[in-house]
């Protein structure tokens, strides 16, 4: 059997339930969904842009201690309340990753924990 390893950094926000911030096995890392949330305060950053912006650089972060980066993520599904920012995600997404970008999914979604507009999670493989 393949061992898991527990990927953690404090640059990302602490896990808010019962889930790890990322579980390696063998060469593929899965990256849990992260919010807008500041890592350091855990408090949501306000309004849209931002959060799309830290919900990047919080999977950023989580992929970086996996000894990865968002150019090894190769699907990513992203949630939001409002499917009307979606054009927003892909303008900041292409601030975050280069071609070829990976596959992705986006929902529409109710509601998110926190209050959160948005959340992406992945899969990344090294």
């Amino acid at each position: 059997m393949t061992e898991k390893h527990i990927i953690h950094t404090p640059h990302a926000p602490q896990a808010i339930g019962t889930y790890s911030q990322a579980v390696k096995v063998g060469d593929t890392v899965y990256l849990s969904g992260q919010i807008g949330l500041e890592p350091t305060t855990m408090q949501m950053v306000e309004g849209i842009e931002a959060q799309i912006h830290r919900v990047f650089a919080n999977l950023k972060a989580v992929a970086e201690m996996a000894d990865g980066s968002l150019a090894d993520v190769v699907k990513l599904n992203l949630f939001l309340t409002d499917l009307g920012h979606f054009a927003m995600v892909n303008e900041i997404m292409a601030e975050y990753f280069s071609q070829p970008y990976p596959a992705r999914a986006a929902v529409g979604v109710a509601s998110l924990p926190r209050g959160a507009l948005v959340e992406a999670d992945g899969v990344m493989v090294l």
